[in-house]
């Protein structure tokens, strides 16, 4: 940027107000926000006029599998069921080369930005036939979308890559190596869950990083491992660093003792994410009558004080066939399918922009407010609830202050 520039007339969401305010917000040209405030000063800078619209901070998608998006049509997942769909690109992952990988993550980045996404963590497989080939694209898709999308990679091993302990180890290591930003995994996979699921306390501990597993991503509320992820996390000290993805069983448990889990996760600064569009398509398939929703109990983790994002998961792919990339979409769909109520728009916004932007660490440069990166969400919409309800056909998405995405014809 070579001058400063004003956002000029928007109704702006600071950080932290319940309402958004008549404003206008001066970004510096290193992309930040520089000034909040009415009227402000055009001194040597472009202005671009908004008419009222509203201006939200830009959305934060924190569970996606960019690895394996839009690989939909060249595979088939006939029984529709998570094993199904694991088998499916187990066969095709060994074919899939860096090269078309990172084609199609930039695809749906792309997808995802235009629809106001700024931040998306990627889970990305480590598994016994592709090793770290999946890590590596992702890195490099990372550096490659940099300037229209902060992008986390997690190391995730999956598959037959879990009950491999000291492999696993091994591959953590080199991942940790090349520059991933999360450690992560699926236990109920393993042979040994608890022993798998303490490498990855173990190695999330030594490196820094924060942990984001999948955990018990099926039905069986008898066969869970919520105890244990409590246990670990409070024996190595890492409240607020561990998140628990889908938690799809915690709605399969006997009421109380799925509250008990839920208080549990909030004393030991345990977070989730509700992924609706995976657990709405693959789970429950084998029910003789009234198949469940899928979801945790995204209800009662709030009323618990639990932490809570809602988020993508796969996107056009053998896990699920469809996505837009569009978080709105994906909040509808948590207030739906999570039976929420009609007062919880607003809080189901937040579930796909400052839960999962404080949960990602990005807390400190997120948000309307001074020094803040300028990654924001322009709509032409009453307010949040109204932009929940019904999304926004028009949209202008801002990342470091730059224009990266727009539905309207506009020139500063």
């Amino acid at each position: 940027m070579q001058r400063d520039l004003i956002l000029r007339g928007g109704r702006v969401l600071r950080f932290g107000a319940a309402e958004p305010e008549l404003a206008d917000i001066r970004i510096d040209t290193q992309g930040r926000i520089a000034a909040i405030g009415p009227d402000l000063p055009e001194a040597d800078a472009e202005v671009l006029a908004l008419e009222k619209r509203l201006v939200l901070p830009g959305l934060v998608d924190m569970h996606q599998h960019l690895d394996k998006s839009r690989t939909r049509s060249l595979l088939n997942n006939p029984s529709g069921t998570l094993d199904g769909a694991l088998n499916a690109y187990r066969a095709l992952a060994p074919n899939i080369t860096p090269d078309q990988m990172i084609t199609r993550a930039l695809r749906t980045v792309d997808a995802c930005s235009a629809h106001g996404t700024v931040a998306i963590r990627s889970h990305t497989n480590i598994e016994s036939a592709s090793g770290l080939r999946g890590v590596e694209a992702m890195i490099a898709a990372r550096e490659r979308c940099a300037a229209r999308m902060r992008l986390q990679v997690v190391a995730h091993i999956t598959s037959d890559a879990t009950s491999m302990l000291d492999a696993s180890r091994q591959w953590l290591r080199a991942a940790i190596d090349l520059g991933v930003d999360v450690v992560g995994g699926v236990p109920a996979y393993s042979r040994e869950p608890i022993a798998f699921m303490k490498l990855l306390f173990e190695m999330a501990d030594r490196s820094g990083l924060p942990l984001d597993m999948h955990v018990d991503e099926h039905l069986d509320g008898a066969n869970v491992l919520f105890d244990t992820i409590v246990e670990l996390t409070r024996a190595y000290g890492m409240a607020g660093r561990v998140v628990a993805s889908h938690c799809s069983a915690l709605s399969a448990m006997p009421r109380d003792a799925a509250f008990r889990i839920c208080e549990a996760f909030r004393g030991a600064g345990i977070a989730v994410v509700t992924l609706p569009a995976a657990n709405l398509f693959l789970q429950g398939r084998s029910a003789d009558r009234l198949p469940p929703r899928g979801l945790t109990r995204v209800k009662e983790l709030l009323d618990s004080g639990v932490a809570v994002a809602a988020a993508s998961d796969n996107i056009q792919d053998a896990f699920v066939p469809i996505g837009s990339g569009d978080l709105l979409e994906v909040a509808r769909w948590t207030v739906v399918a999570g039976q929420l109520g009609l007062n919880d728009l607003r809080g189901a916004f937040e579930m796909v922009s400052s839960v999962p932007a404080r949960l990602m660490g990005l807390a400190d440069e997120w948000g309307i407010r001074e020094g803040a990166r300028a990654d924001l969400l322009i709509v032409p919409a009453d307010g949040i609830e109204d932009l929940v309800a019904g999304g926004a056909v028009e949209r202008m998405v801002f990342v470091g202050g730059r224009l990266v995405a727009s539905t309207k014809a506009v020139a500063p």
